[in-house]
């Protein structure tokens, strides 16, 4: 009997081991996902009060939201990045009222195959736009409307090449890239408005080449500065007037939900206006970041979209 115990009581730790053994090898199956997600969400406030201030001013107060998302798979050589960036601001100052501050929507993908170390075959698309609408004298809704939801809207469409060494560097190059310009706003289809060759027209077609880069550095700790540039060259009229647009966006992080940004904006675009464009914010407030790591399959935790 008492070898029988001892036998049984052998078979039931090799069981346990073995069930043991067999729950690692699962959980290493179930991590080979190849998803990975990196966010922030923030609220944005600034404000300013005035009472018998002989240097004068007046109150205001602002707030900015926005949610910037970089959505990317990775699997062998298959590489498929997707960018959402979604920004949307106003400030309330006495004796003026309500301006919009910041306006923008901005959704690319692109999925590219690996041919060469750090190269990639690819195409893509893209949707530049805002929510609302914008007017002239410092977005003074009593004065004239200059643009709105779509109008002007930018897709692109084309097929080039990727070059990624790392997370902090992505270039692509589309030699071959269509840029539809949509303006829905009936009362902007007017000829020249944003290269539309005559009234009532409601697109414009161009081809040609489209670059862009995205390039991230840590300048110290909690500081990061990320950088984005395009540039478009139309081939079938004035190639010689490039779309320029480069962006920066400074973060102080303060903590995990409050830190500040310092964004700059600046664009060249023929058919918007022959001038350069200039934004530029300053923002402190709560922001949430959503980093899960670059290989989805290095941590099973995660994996909090793909339940089995």
């Amino acid at each position: 009997m008492k070898k029988f115990l001892l036998v049984l009581s052998g078979f039931v730790g090799l069981y346990a081991k073995a069930q043991e053994e067999l729950k690692k090898d699962t959980i290493v199956v179930d991590t080979v996902k190849h998803w990975s997600v990196l966010g922030k969400n923030s609220l944005m406030f600034n404000q300013a009060a005035f009472s018998n201030w002989v240097g004068g001013g007046a109150n205001n107060v602002g707030w900015l939201a926005g949610t910037d998302y970089n959505i990317t798979y990775e699997k062998g050589k298959d590489l498929w990045e997707n960018i959402i960036v979604l920004n949307y601001g106003q400030n309330n100052t006495q004796g003026i009222g309500m301006r919009k501050t910041q306006d923008v929507i901005n959704i690319s993908t692109n999925y590219g195959r690996q041919f060469s170390k750090s190269w990639y075959l690819s195409g893509g698309a893209g949707l530049l736009t805002q929510f609302a609408a914008g007017y002239e004298d410092g977005n003074n809704p009593e004065a004239k409307k200059i643009s709105n939801f779509m109008a002007p809207g930018y897709l692109n469409f084309g097929l080039g090449i990727t070059y990624r060494p790392n997370d902090n560097l992505t270039v692509t190059m589309r030699p071959a890239n269509a840029r539809w310009t949509l303006v829905l706003d009936k009362e902007l289809q007017l000829a020249g408005n944003y290269g539309l060759k005559q009234d009532g027209d409601s697109s414009l077609l161009q081809f040609g080449f489209l670059g862009t880069a995205l390039y991230k550095v840590k300048l110290m700790e909690n500081v990061s500065l990320t950088n984005t540039a395009s540039v478009f060259s139309n081939y079938l009229d004035h190639p010689d007037r490039l779309v320029v647009a480069y962006g920066a966006v400074l973060n102080l992080k303060v903590n995990k939900f409050l830190s500040s940004n310092v964004t700059v904006d600046v664009l060249y675009d023929h058919n918007q206006i022959q001038k350069t464009q200039l934004k530029q914010t300053l923002g402190i407030g709560l922001a949430y970041t959503l980093n899960n790591g670059v290989k989805r399959s290095d941590r099973k935790d995660s994996q909090w979209w793909l339940k089995k």
